[in-house]
């Protein structure tokens, strides 16, 4: 080959290299429209297990689908980024290597490079939405700073994601007549949101550990055993597909037709859970001719605390306070105070998390933990801090049965104090104006 070949060759690999580092990922990146050019509006969230409500893994709902970011080239500005968006005003950390667990769906982000000035994510250097050789044991999380951005509207979902399955609700229904208009409803069958409709629960294998996650989420802090015998009939018109009339409100139960949607079964939960999200289970297949063989669908019953009995007529049990509530502006939530020595405190938000925080609410006659809050969101208390670093597995009767750290003023300060928002009985008073020294036991101030 002569000179002149040699050099036109020569240019020839760089124009071919240019256009491979240049022109292919420009090509690559505009697969999947940008948001801005769909003029889309993105939602973020945080989600995983175990975490607390300012850390988590990264989703991002776009093109009517959730899924996450590759940790590839992950860096803090991009966490930055991302925690302004969910409402938090900067990040502390990131993790990788789907640290809060692998989301399920698209990835839709990956090679995300941040110069952390950005007002949303989709202005930063990708590999284009919707392009990624990423899998989701790569999903990115990040730790956002516990303090809001001013007029933010907060959000906490737990989204349960199971596969490609995504079942965003879950109620009890009522079946005996008369019951779906007694407020709060304690007993009836479970339903799952699914896609348009619901659907039920095969309760083969069913225990009271997950009938006690299922009170929990409905803002009951225990559960009880339910009249099985009430409930036989349920199985009779599960299996036809005409059923005879048996109860009018039996048959509303499970539709027009009386027929049984079963979407999951081989529920298997510790107790301990704060969602039914995060028990073990398993999801029906379409093309299973019998998908709850030898069941039913799960019906569960509740156990309503002391404050919400008394809708019905009964007298709550007097018992002495050692655990109470201050500062929240809705009944379930507020800072962690605990007597001690006739003297009320706070309790050090080192370590604090959602099966403590669960304690805290069954305690005090609500249901699980929606959050866990750190940094003094619900204000700050007075007077001494008397527990740190509590470690509950969920199963204490009190906060004071859970191991904690006696501290000293060194160690904590009230910048620092625990808060709850709690899972809450629905009693159809979210219209009602809450007044101070209300006649009834529901309008008013709650303290504990």
């Amino acid at each position: 080959m002569d000179t002149r070949s040699l050099v036109w060759w020569q240019w020839w690999n760089v124009a071919v290299v240019l256009y491979l580092w240049v022109w292919v990922p420009m090509c690559l990146s505009q697969a999947t429209p940008s948001p801005q050019q769909q003029g889309e509006k993105l939602k973020f969230r945080l989600a995983g297990y175990p975490r607390k409500h300012n850390e988590g893994r990264v989703e991002i709902f776009y093109k009517g689908e959730w899924g996450t970011i590759c940790d590839d080239d992950f860096t803090l500005e991009n966490a930055r980024v991302l925690c302004r968006q969910m409402g938090f005003v900067g990040a502390t950390g990131w993790r990788h290597s789907a640290k809060y667990g692998p989301g399920t769906g698209k990835i839709w982000l990956d090679n995300v490079q941040c110069s952390g000035t950005e007002k949303s994510i989709e202005f930063c250097q990708s590999r284009g939405w919707g392009n990624s050789d990423c899998t989701h044991d790569e999903d990115a999380g990040v730790i956002c700073k516990d303090e809001r951005l001013p007029g933010f509207i907060e959000s906490n979902i737990i989204e349960m994601q199971v596969d490609e399955n995504r079942l965003e609700e879950i109620r009890l229904r009522p079946l005996l007549d008369g019951t779906a208009k007694r407020l709060p409803i304690t007993e009836g069958i479970v339903e799952v949101k699914y896609k348009v409709g619901w659907a039920q629960i095969c309760d083969v294998g069913w225990t009271s550990k997950n009938s006690r996650v299922i009170c929990g989420m409905m803002g009951f802090p225990s559960e009880k055993k339910t009249k099985k015998n009430l409930y036989k009939q349920i199985k009779m018109r599960a299996t036809k597909t005409k059923p005879k009339v048996i109860g009018s409100s039996a048959t509303r139960m499970l539709g027009d037709r009386g027929q049984v949607n079963y979407r999951i079964h081989s529920v298997a939960c510790t107790g301990n859970e704060v969602h039914l999200s995060v028990c073990s289970m398993e999801f029906s297949k379409a093309n299973v001719s019998v998908p709850c063989q030898g069941g039913r669908p799960v019906v569960v019953s509740c156990v309503a605390g002391p404050q919400f009995s008394q809708i019905s007529g009964k007298k709550p049990k007097i018992k002495q306070v050692t655990v109470r509530l201050k500062g929240g502006w809705k009944v379930g939530e507020g800072r962690v105070e605990v007597l001690k020595n006739n003297e009320w405190g706070t309790v050090c938000d080192d370590r604090w998390n959602l099966q403590s925080a669960s304690v805290v609410c069954r305690e005090l006659g609500f249901g699980t933990a929606k959050e866990a809050l750190t940094g003094a969101r619900m204000g700050q208390g007075l007077g001494p801090i008397h527990m740190n670093e509590v470690l509950c597995s969920g199963q204490e009767k009190s906060l004071w049965n859970c191991p904690f750290k006696n501290i000293t003023s060194e160690n904590c300060h009230h910048l620092e104090d625990a808060s709850v928002k709690c899972n809450v009985p629905y009693i159809g008073f979210e219209k009602t104006i809450n007044i101070t020294g209300g006649v009834h036991a529901l309008r008013g101030e709650w303290n504990f």
